[in-house]
C-alpha cells in the first residue's frame, strides 16, 4: 500500500481558477510520486479537485467524512475507501493516523484549524510526521507573519520553525515531504525516563 499524504484545503465552491489548477496539478504528482491521498472526503472546492485528479490519474483516495456532509451530499463517491465518522474530531484523528505526511493548501477557518491542530501535536512532541504548507502566491504570507510575531514575543520557542516546512511551489513541495527537517521539542515536551 502505497503512502498517503494527507491534503488540507478548501471546500469553498467560489474560487478562483489558480487555486483549482494547483489541486489538480498536485493530485497528478501526489500519483507520479508515489503517495496516494487521504482527505476530508468531500467532492466540492478544492478538496473535490484534488480527489478527482488523483482518482484520474490512476491513484488511491482515502476520504474520512462525518455523516451530515454525506447527508448534504458533499461525499466523493468515487473514493476507493470512504470512511465515515461523526464527528469532525474524528475525522481529524484518523486522518492523523493514517497519514504518511502532511500538506495543507489554501483554504478558510476549517483548513487553518486542521493545520494548527497537525502543528501543536508536532510541537508538543506527539507527532513526528512531515508538515508542509504550500503558500501559493503568498495566501499564508500573513499567517507566517504571525507566526513570526508569536516567536519574537516569546508566545513559542525558536523551534516553531523548524515544526512547519513552507513552500512557494509544488516542486518545492515533495524535498520537504521525503526529508523533512529536524525537529527537537522544548526539553518540557521531550520524554522523561
Amino acid at each position: 500500500m502505497s503512502r498517503l499524504l494527507c491534503v488540507y484545503c478548501a471546500s469553498s465552491r467560489k474560487l478562483d481558477p489558480k487555486y483549482h489548477a494547483m489541486a489538480a496539478a498536485l493530485g497528478r504528482e501526489l500519483v507520479a510520486r508515489g503517495w496516494g491521498l487521504i482527505y476530508g472526503g468531500g467532492n466540492v472546492g478544492l478538496m473535490g479537485t484534488v480527489a478527482q485528479a488523483v482518482k484520474e490519474a490512476g491513484g488511491r483516495v482515502v476520504g474520512v467524512i462525518p455523516e451530515f456532509m454525506i447527508a448534504r451530499e458533499l461525499a466523493f463517491r468515487d473514493a476507493d475507501e470512504l470512511v465515515t465518522v461523526d464527528t469532525m474530531r474524528e475525522r481529524k484523528r484518523i486522518m492523523e493516523e493514517r497519514a504518511s505526511a502532511f500538506l495543507t493548501l489554501p483554504g478558510g477557518i476549517g483548513t487553518l484549524e486542521e493545520l494548527t491542530e497537525i502543528m501543536t501535536l508536532r510541537y508538543i512532541n506527539l507527532l513526528h510526521k512531515p508538515v508542509v504548507l504550500l503558500n501559493q502566491d503568498g495566501f499564508y504570507d500573513d499567517l507566517l507573519r504571525f507566526f513570526e510575531r508569536m516567536t519574537r514575543e516569546r508566545f513559542k520557542s525558536d523551534g516553531m520553525h523548524q515544526i512547519l516546512s513552507v513552500a512557494s511551489t509544488l516542486q518545492a513541495v515533495w524535498p520537504l515531504l521525503e526529508a523533512p527537517q529536524a525537529f527537537e521539542a522544548d526539553a518540557i515536551w521531550q520524554s522523561r525516563r
